[in-house]
């Protein structure tokens, strides 16, 4: 099994005559994607490498049964563009375009709430199913099927993480970017949910970055819902408060949204944390050698200190001593049984 993607997927391109488009549109077909049809206005009739072209996405659900969308199509038309794939029935839309005005996004989220679809992104890399289709921008030849599911903000850690599983051996079951806007169609929670019912994912690893609530939001969820054994990680350790990082919604504002508050919100749901991207990989090897899902720091007791014993030589709990000096061995200052005799030293005691 897989989620949202698969081999019954069949793919139209919005933008599909475009560089960008053609370009990804073409690398999915490559992969195994049913790529049945794209959308340019004024464009209808044409076939453009093969691919029948129509001036809706309305038409292209109908004469080709197109299931998926993938929107290649520039900032101030995009949040129209996902609207109109809405409207036409589609199932899974998933936008590329960065840089959509918030206002517009804030637009299109209202009205799809309630809505038989769902939006990917925007600002995201796509998804994959590795083995079975292919949804976006990323790069197929790091893919390999298999029982880990992947869900990122960032794109390009979403690569780095799935090279490293790739190859230690492991196969992902889907591949998700969910983007980095401020505004998205599918957020962690919802990622997670899907993972969890996906019979066919055995654990999951989740990239996550700073600014927004997003990553506390999917550790509540993981330590009330998920049973699945959980990575994760915070890029954006090192940002100034109130920096801006590349993706439009990682800022942190307010003294909130910082790297510290979500990794330390996600190692109490259970979540493994890792503190560097370069072990990602190493650490979703551990756990599913183990199969375990790391203790929720929440639960942990703190451990008495344990301080030797001069009688047994091993060790004893005890509470740290007060007001005690620590004694002194017979020396050269004039000591005798660990006192000092000294009349200046028994003037002070």
């Amino acid at each position: 099994m897989s989620i949202l993607v698969d081999r019954t997927t069949r793919l139209v391109v919005q933008g599909l005559t475009g560089r960008e488009g053609t370009f990804h549109a073409l690398a999915c077909r490559d992969y195994g994607t049913r790529l049945v049809a794209g959308v340019t206005p004024g464009k209808g009739g044409l076939v453009h490498e093969g691919i029948p072209v129509f001036d809706t996405v309305a038409a292209a659900v109908a004469k080709e049964g197109a299931n998926t969308s993938l929107i290649f199509v520039p900032p101030a038309a995009a949040a129209d563009a996902i609207l109109e794939a809405a409207d036409a029935g589609i199932g899974v839309i998933v936008c590329v375009t960065e840089g959509i005005p918030t206002l517009d996004m804030v637009r299109a989220h209202r009205a799809l709430q309630g809505r038989p679809c769902r939006l990917i992104g925007p600002n995201c890399p796509g998804l994959i199913s590795p083995g079975k289709a292919k949804v976006g921008i990323m790069p197929a030849r790091i893919h390999r099927p298999g029982r880990v599911g992947v869900v990122s903000r960032s794109g390009t850690l979403t690569y780095e993480a799935v090279g490293q599983l790739t190859e230690r051996g492991i196969g992902q079951s889907t591949c998700l970017g969910i983007g980095g806007d401020p505004i998205i169609g599918t957020t962690f929670v919802d990622a997670l949910r899907l993972f969890e019912a996906d019979a066919e994912t055995d654990a999951i690893l989740m990239i996550g970055e700073i600014g927004g609530t997003a990553e506390e939001e999917a550790a509540a969820f993981v330590k009330a819902h998920v049973t699945k054994p959980v990575v994760g990680f915070i890029c954006g350790q090192t940002a100034p408060p109130g920096r801006r990082m590349g993706h439009a919604g990682a800022i942190i504002s307010g003294g909130s949204g910082t790297a510290a508050e979500k990794m330390g919100a996600m190692r109490q749901a259970g979540i493994t944390v890792v503190k560097s991207p370069a072990e990602m990989g190493e650490a979703v090897a551990r756990l599913l050698a183990t199969g375990t899902r790391a203790t929720r720091s929440a639960a942990k007791a703190p451990v008495p200190r344990k301080r030797p014993t001069a009688k047994t030589g091993g060790s004893r709990q005890e509470p740290p001593r007060k007001g005690n000096r620590p004694a002194r061995t017979a020396g050269k200052s004039g000591t005798a049984g660990g006192r000092r005799t000294s009349r200046r030293t028994n003037r002070r005691g």
